[in-house]
Protein backbone atom coordinates (compact mmCIF):
# COMPACT_ATOMS: atom_id res chain seq x y z
CA UNK A 1 0.00 0.00 0.00
CA UNK A 2 1.16 3.55 -0.74
CA UNK A 3 2.53 5.54 2.16
CA UNK A 4 0.00 7.63 4.10
CA UNK A 5 -0.73 11.03 2.62
CA UNK A 6 0.19 13.84 4.99
CA UNK A 7 -1.47 17.24 4.83
CA UNK A 8 -0.27 20.02 7.12
CA UNK A 9 -2.55 22.98 7.82
CA UNK A 10 -0.67 25.99 9.19
CA UNK A 11 -3.19 28.40 10.67
CA UNK A 12 -5.57 25.70 11.85
CA UNK A 13 -6.99 27.98 14.53
CA UNK A 14 -8.90 29.76 11.76
CA UNK A 15 -12.18 28.10 12.65
CA UNK A 16 -14.24 28.42 9.51
CA UNK A 17 -11.41 27.71 7.11
CA UNK A 18 -10.15 24.67 9.02
CA UNK A 19 -13.65 23.28 9.47
CA UNK A 20 -14.30 23.64 5.74
CA UNK A 21 -11.09 21.72 4.99
CA UNK A 22 -12.12 18.93 7.37
CA UNK A 23 -15.55 18.69 5.75
CA UNK A 24 -14.05 18.64 2.27
CA UNK A 25 -11.68 15.82 3.23
CA UNK A 26 -14.51 13.78 4.73
CA UNK A 27 -16.44 14.13 1.47
CA UNK A 28 -13.47 13.31 -0.81
CA UNK A 29 -14.16 9.56 -0.80
CA UNK A 30 -11.93 8.57 -3.78
CA UNK A 31 -8.92 10.09 -2.03
CA UNK A 32 -9.70 8.38 1.27
CA UNK A 33 -10.19 5.05 -0.49
CA UNK A 34 -6.85 5.36 -2.29
CA UNK A 35 -4.67 6.57 0.57
CA UNK A 36 -4.50 6.69 4.33
CA UNK A 37 -4.64 10.37 5.28
CA UNK A 38 -3.03 12.23 8.16
CA UNK A 39 -3.81 15.88 8.81
CA UNK A 40 -1.40 17.78 11.03
CA UNK A 41 -3.00 20.92 12.46
CA UNK A 42 -0.58 23.71 13.42
CA UNK A 43 -1.35 26.98 15.19
CA UNK A 44 0.16 29.25 17.84
CA UNK A 45 -3.06 29.38 19.87
CA UNK A 46 -3.22 26.19 21.93
CA UNK A 47 -6.88 26.58 22.92
CA UNK A 48 -8.18 27.12 19.39
CA UNK A 49 -5.89 24.40 18.04
CA UNK A 50 -7.20 21.76 20.45
CA UNK A 51 -10.79 22.83 19.78
CA UNK A 52 -10.24 22.31 16.07
CA UNK A 53 -8.50 18.96 16.53
CA UNK A 54 -11.28 17.64 18.76
CA UNK A 55 -13.94 18.82 16.32
CA UNK A 56 -12.12 17.24 13.36
CA UNK A 57 -11.85 13.87 15.11
CA UNK A 58 -15.52 14.03 16.11
CA UNK A 59 -16.66 14.96 12.60
CA UNK A 60 -14.66 12.16 10.97
CA UNK A 61 -15.89 9.57 13.46
CA UNK A 62 -19.49 10.73 13.03
CA UNK A 63 -19.21 10.25 9.27
CA UNK A 64 -17.46 6.91 9.58
CA UNK A 65 -14.27 7.90 7.75
CA UNK A 66 -10.68 7.22 8.80
CA UNK A 67 -8.52 10.33 8.94
CA UNK A 68 -5.77 10.75 11.52
CA UNK A 69 -5.66 14.23 13.05
CA UNK A 70 -2.74 15.55 15.09
CA UNK A 71 -2.10 18.99 16.56
CA UNK A 72 1.13 20.86 17.19
CA UNK A 73 2.22 24.30 18.31
CA UNK A 74 5.55 23.74 16.52
CA UNK A 75 5.57 23.58 12.74
CA UNK A 76 8.93 21.92 12.10
CA UNK A 77 8.01 18.56 13.67
CA UNK A 78 4.62 18.71 11.94
CA UNK A 79 6.28 19.23 8.54
CA UNK A 80 8.16 15.93 8.68
CA UNK A 81 6.92 13.79 5.80
CA UNK A 82 4.43 16.38 4.53
CA UNK A 83 3.05 16.00 1.01
CA UNK A 84 0.93 19.15 1.08
CA UNK A 85 1.20 22.24 3.26
CA UNK A 86 -1.75 24.62 3.39
CA UNK A 87 -1.01 28.11 4.71
CA UNK A 88 -3.73 30.42 5.98
CA UNK A 89 -2.33 32.79 8.58
CA UNK A 90 -2.95 36.20 10.05
CA UNK A 91 -1.32 38.12 12.89
CA UNK A 92 -3.41 40.70 14.78
CA UNK A 93 -5.50 40.82 11.63
CA UNK A 94 -8.21 43.34 12.51
CA UNK A 95 -6.03 45.68 14.56
CA UNK A 96 -3.34 45.92 11.90
CA UNK A 97 -5.88 46.08 9.08
CA UNK A 98 -7.43 49.12 10.74
CA UNK A 99 -4.01 50.81 10.74
CA UNK A 100 -3.45 49.78 7.14
CA UNK A 101 -6.65 51.55 6.19
CA UNK A 102 -6.73 54.61 8.44
CA UNK A 103 -3.10 55.75 8.44
CA UNK A 104 -2.87 56.40 4.67
CA UNK A 105 -6.13 58.34 4.86
CA UNK A 106 -4.75 60.39 7.74
CA UNK A 107 -1.86 61.43 5.48
CA UNK A 108 -4.23 62.43 2.69
CA UNK A 109 -3.84 59.32 0.53
CA UNK A 110 -7.28 58.25 -0.72
CA UNK A 111 -7.73 54.50 -0.99
CA UNK A 112 -10.36 51.86 -0.25
CA UNK A 113 -10.40 48.66 1.82
CA UNK A 114 -6.60 48.37 2.30
CA UNK A 115 -6.20 44.59 2.15
CA UNK A 116 -4.85 43.44 -1.22
CA UNK A 117 -3.99 46.61 -3.14
CA UNK A 118 -3.17 50.21 -2.33
CA UNK A 119 -0.76 51.57 0.29
CA UNK A 120 -2.20 49.65 3.24
CA UNK A 121 -1.75 46.37 1.42
CA UNK A 122 1.97 47.04 1.00
CA UNK A 123 2.37 46.72 4.76
CA UNK A 124 -0.03 43.77 4.88
CA UNK A 125 2.18 42.05 2.30
CA UNK A 126 5.44 42.79 4.12
CA UNK A 127 4.06 41.51 7.43
CA UNK A 128 2.99 38.27 5.81
CA UNK A 129 6.25 37.92 3.87
CA UNK A 130 7.98 38.07 7.24
CA UNK A 131 5.68 35.34 8.59
CA UNK A 132 5.50 33.04 5.56
CA UNK A 133 9.04 33.05 4.22
CA UNK A 134 10.45 31.30 7.34
CA UNK A 135 7.75 28.66 6.87
CA UNK A 136 8.92 28.19 3.27
CA UNK A 137 12.54 27.88 4.40
CA UNK A 138 11.48 25.11 6.79
CA UNK A 139 9.64 23.37 3.96
CA UNK A 140 12.75 23.60 1.74
CA UNK A 141 14.73 21.97 4.56
CA UNK A 142 12.26 19.35 5.83
CA UNK A 143 9.86 18.42 3.02
CA UNK A 144 11.17 19.98 -0.21
CA UNK A 145 8.90 17.92 -2.47
CA UNK A 146 5.73 19.07 -0.74
CA UNK A 147 3.19 21.23 -2.54
CA UNK A 148 2.37 24.49 -0.77
CA UNK A 149 -1.15 25.81 -1.19
CA UNK A 150 -1.41 29.41 -0.05
CA UNK A 151 -4.61 31.14 1.04
CA UNK A 152 -2.97 34.05 2.84
CA UNK A 153 -3.62 37.54 1.47
CA UNK A 154 -2.52 39.57 -0.37
CA UNK A 155 -2.57 36.39 -2.49
CA UNK A 156 -0.78 37.63 -5.64
CA UNK A 157 1.98 39.36 -3.69
CA UNK A 158 2.51 36.44 -1.30
CA UNK A 159 2.66 33.89 -4.10
CA UNK A 160 5.05 35.99 -6.17
CA UNK A 161 7.39 36.14 -3.17
CA UNK A 162 7.23 32.38 -2.57
CA UNK A 163 7.79 31.47 -6.22
CA UNK A 164 10.62 33.93 -6.85
CA UNK A 165 12.51 33.80 -3.53
CA UNK A 166 12.30 30.08 -2.72
CA UNK A 167 12.40 26.69 -4.45
CA UNK A 168 9.05 25.68 -2.96
CA UNK A 169 6.39 24.28 -5.29
CA UNK A 170 3.44 26.54 -4.60
CA UNK A 171 0.03 27.51 -5.90
CA UNK A 172 -2.46 30.03 -4.57
CA UNK A 173 -6.18 29.46 -4.19
CA UNK A 174 -9.06 31.82 -3.46
CA UNK A 175 -12.85 31.53 -3.64
CA UNK A 176 -13.15 34.95 -5.29
CA UNK A 177 -13.76 33.40 -8.72
CA UNK A 178 -17.25 32.40 -7.55
CA UNK A 179 -18.26 36.05 -7.64
CA UNK A 180 -18.44 36.23 -11.43
CA UNK A 181 -19.93 32.74 -11.70
CA UNK A 182 -22.80 33.70 -9.43
CA UNK A 183 -23.34 36.94 -11.34
CA UNK A 184 -23.37 35.31 -14.78
CA UNK A 185 -25.67 32.53 -13.62
CA UNK A 186 -28.11 35.00 -12.07
CA UNK A 187 -28.16 37.46 -14.97
CA UNK A 188 -28.55 34.75 -17.61
CA UNK A 189 -31.07 32.85 -15.51
CA UNK A 190 -29.21 29.57 -15.97
CA UNK A 191 -27.54 27.15 -13.53
CA UNK A 192 -23.78 27.50 -13.22
CA UNK A 193 -23.39 23.90 -14.33
CA UNK A 194 -24.75 24.77 -17.77
CA UNK A 195 -22.23 27.57 -18.30
CA UNK A 196 -18.61 27.54 -19.45
CA UNK A 197 -17.22 30.56 -17.58
CA UNK A 198 -13.55 31.53 -17.73
CA UNK A 199 -11.78 34.45 -16.10
CA UNK A 200 -8.19 35.68 -15.86
CA UNK A 201 -6.13 38.49 -14.35
CA UNK A 202 -4.73 38.67 -10.83
CA UNK A 203 -6.36 37.73 -7.56
CA UNK A 204 -9.48 39.86 -6.91
CA UNK A 205 -8.84 41.79 -10.13
CA UNK A 206 -9.77 39.66 -13.11
CA UNK A 207 -12.13 39.67 -16.09
CA UNK A 208 -14.11 37.14 -18.07
CA UNK A 209 -12.82 35.98 -21.45
CA UNK A 210 -15.36 33.24 -22.14
CA UNK A 211 -19.09 32.99 -21.36
CA UNK A 212 -20.62 30.09 -23.28
CA UNK A 213 -23.13 27.27 -23.16
CA UNK A 214 -21.24 24.26 -21.84
CA UNK A 215 -23.02 21.76 -24.07
CA UNK A 216 -23.27 23.60 -27.39
CA UNK A 217 -20.39 26.09 -27.11
CA UNK A 218 -22.75 28.98 -28.00
CA UNK A 219 -21.22 32.34 -27.09
CA UNK A 220 -23.39 33.85 -24.37
CA UNK A 221 -21.24 36.92 -23.69
CA UNK A 222 -23.32 39.21 -25.96
CA UNK A 223 -26.52 38.25 -24.15
CA UNK A 224 -24.88 38.71 -20.74
CA UNK A 225 -23.62 42.13 -21.76
CA UNK A 226 -27.02 43.13 -23.20
CA UNK A 227 -28.79 42.27 -19.96
CA UNK A 228 -26.17 44.00 -17.81
CA UNK A 229 -26.43 47.16 -19.91
CA UNK A 230 -30.23 47.16 -19.67
CA UNK A 231 -30.45 46.97 -15.88
CA UNK A 232 -28.19 49.33 -13.85
CA UNK A 233 -29.10 47.56 -10.60
CA UNK A 234 -27.26 44.38 -11.59
CA UNK A 235 -23.80 45.80 -10.86
CA UNK A 236 -22.50 47.94 -7.99
CA UNK A 237 -21.41 51.45 -9.05
CA UNK A 238 -17.63 51.05 -9.35
CA UNK A 239 -17.90 47.61 -10.94
CA UNK A 240 -20.29 49.06 -13.54
CA UNK A 241 -18.13 52.13 -14.18
CA UNK A 242 -15.08 49.93 -14.67
CA UNK A 243 -16.89 47.50 -16.97
CA UNK A 244 -18.33 50.28 -19.13
CA UNK A 245 -14.99 52.09 -19.49
CA UNK A 246 -12.51 49.18 -19.62
CA UNK A 247 -14.60 46.23 -20.82
CA UNK A 248 -13.46 44.18 -17.82
CA UNK A 249 -15.81 42.44 -15.40
CA UNK A 250 -14.94 39.83 -12.80
CA UNK A 251 -15.02 40.21 -9.02
CA UNK A 252 -18.32 41.97 -8.33
CA UNK A 253 -17.15 43.89 -5.27
CA UNK A 254 -16.52 47.62 -5.43
CA UNK A 255 -14.09 47.41 -2.54
CA UNK A 256 -12.01 44.54 -3.86
CA UNK A 257 -11.49 45.88 -7.37
CA UNK A 258 -11.29 49.39 -5.93
CA UNK A 259 -8.07 48.49 -4.12
CA UNK A 260 -6.25 48.39 -7.46
CA UNK A 261 -7.55 51.67 -8.85
CA UNK A 262 -6.54 55.26 -8.12
CA UNK A 263 -10.01 56.72 -8.68
CA UNK A 264 -12.20 54.35 -6.65
CA UNK A 265 -12.81 56.81 -3.83
CA UNK A 266 -14.42 59.24 -6.30
CA UNK A 267 -17.18 56.71 -6.98
CA UNK A 268 -17.66 54.76 -3.74
CA UNK A 269 -16.21 57.02 -1.05
CA UNK A 270 -13.71 56.17 1.68
CA UNK A 271 -15.79 54.55 4.42
CA UNK A 272 -14.26 51.41 5.88
CA UNK A 273 -16.60 48.41 5.86
CA UNK A 274 -15.56 47.42 9.39
CA UNK A 275 -15.15 50.90 10.86
CA UNK A 276 -17.19 52.87 13.37
CA UNK A 277 -18.02 55.39 10.63
CA UNK A 278 -19.98 52.75 8.73
CA UNK A 279 -22.42 51.53 11.37
CA UNK A 280 -25.01 52.63 13.88
CA UNK A 281 -23.89 52.47 17.51
CA UNK A 282 -26.57 50.90 19.67
CA UNK A 283 -27.22 52.81 22.95
CA UNK A 284 -25.61 51.01 25.84
CA UNK A 285 -23.49 48.61 23.82
CA UNK A 286 -19.99 47.78 25.05
CA UNK A 287 -17.11 45.53 24.16
CA UNK A 288 -17.31 46.04 20.41
CA UNK A 289 -14.08 45.65 18.48
CA UNK A 290 -13.07 45.17 14.87
CA UNK A 291 -13.31 41.38 15.08
CA UNK A 292 -16.90 41.51 16.32
CA UNK A 293 -17.85 43.96 13.57
CA UNK A 294 -16.18 41.70 10.99
CA UNK A 295 -18.02 38.60 12.21
CA UNK A 296 -21.33 40.44 12.15
CA UNK A 297 -20.59 41.60 8.60
CA UNK A 298 -19.62 38.08 7.58
CA UNK A 299 -23.03 36.89 8.78
CA UNK A 300 -24.72 39.79 6.91
CA UNK A 301 -25.99 41.35 10.16
CA UNK A 302 -25.47 44.51 12.16
CA UNK A 303 -23.66 44.12 15.48
CA UNK A 304 -26.84 44.35 17.55
CA UNK A 305 -28.64 41.62 15.60
CA UNK A 306 -25.53 39.44 15.59
CA UNK A 307 -25.37 39.62 19.38
CA UNK A 308 -29.10 39.20 19.91
CA UNK A 309 -29.17 36.06 17.80
CA UNK A 310 -26.22 34.62 19.70
CA UNK A 311 -24.55 33.44 16.52
CA UNK A 312 -21.07 33.44 18.02
CA UNK A 313 -22.24 31.24 20.90
CA UNK A 314 -24.02 28.90 18.49
CA UNK A 315 -20.90 28.63 16.35
CA UNK A 316 -18.76 27.81 19.38
CA UNK A 317 -21.30 25.20 20.51
CA UNK A 318 -21.21 23.61 17.07
CA UNK A 319 -17.50 22.92 17.60
CA UNK A 320 -18.07 20.88 20.73
CA UNK A 321 -16.51 17.42 20.33
CA UNK A 322 -19.65 15.93 21.89
CA UNK A 323 -22.35 17.97 20.11
CA UNK A 324 -24.38 16.01 17.56
CA UNK A 325 -23.61 16.85 13.94
CA UNK A 326 -26.97 17.08 12.16
CA UNK A 327 -27.55 15.57 8.70
CA UNK A 328 -26.32 17.88 5.98
CA UNK A 329 -23.96 19.78 8.30
CA UNK A 330 -20.97 18.16 6.59
CA UNK A 331 -21.08 19.93 3.25
CA UNK A 332 -18.52 21.05 0.69
CA UNK A 333 -16.93 24.39 1.54
CA UNK A 334 -16.48 25.46 -2.07
CA UNK A 335 -12.74 25.92 -1.56
CA UNK A 336 -10.56 24.10 -4.10
CA UNK A 337 -7.76 22.90 -1.79
CA UNK A 338 -8.95 19.34 -1.20
CA UNK A 339 -10.15 18.78 -4.80
CA UNK A 340 -6.76 20.01 -6.07
CA UNK A 341 -4.92 17.72 -3.64
CA UNK A 342 -6.98 14.80 -4.92
CA UNK A 343 -6.33 15.86 -8.53
CA UNK A 344 -2.58 15.63 -7.92
CA UNK A 345 -2.61 12.44 -5.85
CA UNK A 346 -5.05 10.60 -8.14
CA UNK A 347 -3.76 12.14 -11.40
CA UNK A 348 -7.32 13.20 -12.30
CA UNK A 349 -6.38 15.77 -14.97
CA UNK A 350 -9.27 17.91 -13.76
CA UNK A 351 -9.99 21.40 -15.08
CA UNK A 352 -10.11 23.94 -12.28
CA UNK A 353 -11.50 27.45 -12.92
CA UNK A 354 -9.08 29.49 -10.84
CA UNK A 355 -5.51 29.02 -9.71
CA UNK A 356 -2.78 31.51 -8.85
CA UNK A 357 0.51 30.71 -10.59
CA UNK A 358 3.46 32.47 -12.16
CA UNK A 359 2.78 33.71 -15.68
CA UNK A 360 6.14 32.29 -16.76
CA UNK A 361 4.67 30.61 -19.81
CA UNK A 362 2.99 33.81 -21.02
CA UNK A 363 -0.37 32.15 -20.39
CA UNK A 364 -1.84 35.65 -20.32
CA UNK A 365 -0.02 37.05 -23.30
CA UNK A 366 -0.03 40.75 -22.48
CA UNK A 367 0.94 40.44 -18.80
CA UNK A 368 4.46 40.20 -17.38
CA UNK A 369 5.87 36.70 -16.90
CA UNK A 370 7.59 36.95 -13.52
CA UNK A 371 4.68 37.55 -11.15
CA UNK A 372 1.56 35.67 -10.08
CA UNK A 373 -1.62 35.68 -12.15
CA UNK A 374 -5.00 34.01 -11.68
CA UNK A 375 -6.39 31.77 -14.43
CA UNK A 376 -7.83 28.31 -15.11
CA UNK A 377 -5.62 25.21 -15.11
CA UNK A 378 -5.79 21.45 -15.57
CA UNK A 379 -4.41 19.63 -12.52
CA UNK A 380 -2.72 16.24 -12.71
CA UNK A 381 0.03 14.32 -10.91
CA UNK A 382 2.59 16.77 -12.23
CA UNK A 383 0.68 19.73 -10.82
CA UNK A 384 -1.26 22.51 -12.55
CA UNK A 385 -1.02 23.13 -16.28
CA UNK A 386 -2.37 26.65 -16.92
CA UNK A 387 -4.70 27.41 -19.79
CA UNK A 388 -3.46 29.64 -22.62
CA UNK A 389 -5.72 32.65 -22.18
CA UNK A 390 -4.39 34.96 -24.88
CA UNK A 391 -4.52 38.72 -24.38
CA UNK A 392 -6.85 40.59 -22.04
CA UNK A 393 -8.33 43.99 -22.96
CA UNK A 394 -5.32 46.30 -23.13
CA UNK A 395 -6.63 49.02 -20.82
CA UNK A 396 -7.32 46.42 -18.13
CA UNK A 397 -4.00 44.66 -18.78
CA UNK A 398 -2.15 47.96 -18.37
CA UNK A 399 -3.65 48.36 -14.89
CA UNK A 400 -2.68 44.80 -14.00
CA UNK A 401 0.88 45.34 -15.22
CA UNK A 402 1.08 48.32 -12.89
CA UNK A 403 0.18 45.99 -10.02
CA UNK A 404 2.79 43.49 -11.23
CA UNK A 405 5.39 46.24 -10.90
CA UNK A 406 4.21 46.88 -7.34
CA UNK A 407 4.52 43.14 -6.62
CA UNK A 408 8.10 43.01 -7.89
CA UNK A 409 9.16 46.07 -5.92
CA UNK A 410 7.59 44.80 -2.70
CA UNK A 411 9.24 41.40 -3.04
CA UNK A 412 12.61 43.05 -3.68
CA UNK A 413 12.07 45.46 -0.77
CA UNK A 414 11.59 42.45 1.50
CA UNK A 415 14.45 40.41 0.03
CA UNK A 416 16.94 43.30 0.17
CA UNK A 417 15.60 44.93 3.33
CA UNK A 418 15.22 48.16 1.38
CA UNK A 419 13.13 51.10 2.53
CA UNK A 420 13.91 52.79 -0.80
CA UNK A 421 12.32 49.97 -2.81
CA UNK A 422 9.28 49.98 -0.51
CA UNK A 423 8.93 53.70 -1.14
CA UNK A 424 9.14 53.06 -4.89
CA UNK A 425 6.40 50.43 -4.62
CA UNK A 426 4.18 52.95 -2.86
CA UNK A 427 4.89 55.72 -5.35
CA UNK A 428 4.10 53.39 -8.25
CA UNK A 429 0.78 52.40 -6.68
CA UNK A 430 -2.07 54.30 -8.40
CA UNK A 431 -3.73 55.15 -5.08
CA UNK A 432 -0.65 57.20 -4.13
CA UNK A 433 -0.31 59.14 -7.37
CA UNK A 434 0.67 62.81 -6.96
CA UNK A 435 1.37 62.60 -3.21
CA UNK A 436 5.11 61.99 -2.88
CA UNK A 437 5.70 63.92 0.38
CA UNK A 438 2.57 62.50 1.99
CA UNK A 439 3.62 58.99 1.01
CA UNK A 440 7.07 59.41 2.58
CA UNK A 441 5.60 60.75 5.81
CA UNK A 442 3.05 57.93 5.90
CA UNK A 443 5.80 55.37 5.29
CA UNK A 444 7.89 56.66 8.19
CA UNK A 445 4.85 56.57 10.49
CA UNK A 446 3.87 53.01 9.51
CA UNK A 447 7.42 51.73 9.89
CA UNK A 448 7.41 53.12 13.43
CA UNK A 449 4.03 51.89 14.66
CA UNK A 450 4.21 48.46 12.97
CA UNK A 451 7.89 47.82 13.67
CA UNK A 452 7.26 44.60 15.68
CA UNK A 453 5.46 43.03 12.72
CA UNK A 454 7.53 44.20 9.76
CA UNK A 455 10.84 42.93 8.35
CA UNK A 456 13.83 45.14 9.03
CA UNK A 457 14.22 47.81 6.37
CA UNK A 458 17.18 50.12 5.90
Amino acid sequence: MAKPLKIVLIGAGSREFARGLVHDLILEKPLLEAREVEVALVDLNAERLELMRAYAVHAAETQGVRIRFTASLERRPALEGADFVLVSIARKRMELWEQDFRVPLAFGIPHVYGENGGPGAAFHALRNFAAIMPICRDIEDICPEAWVINFTNPEARILTAILTLTKVRAIGLCHGFYSFRRLASSVLGRPEGELDLRTAGINHFYTYYRVADRASGEDLAPELERRLAADPSLLPPLVRYFWERFGALGYCSDHHIGEYLGFSHEIIGKLWTFGIEDRIVDPGESGVDGRLVFEAWRNKLDVKSYRERGIAEKERAAFSPTAPIPPGAISASGELAVPVIADIVLDRRAWRPSMNLLNDGAYIANLDRDTAVELPAVVSASGPCPEAVGSLPEGFAALVRQQQSVQRLLVRAYAEGSRKLLLQALLVDPACAGRARSVEAMLDHMLRIQEPWLPELR
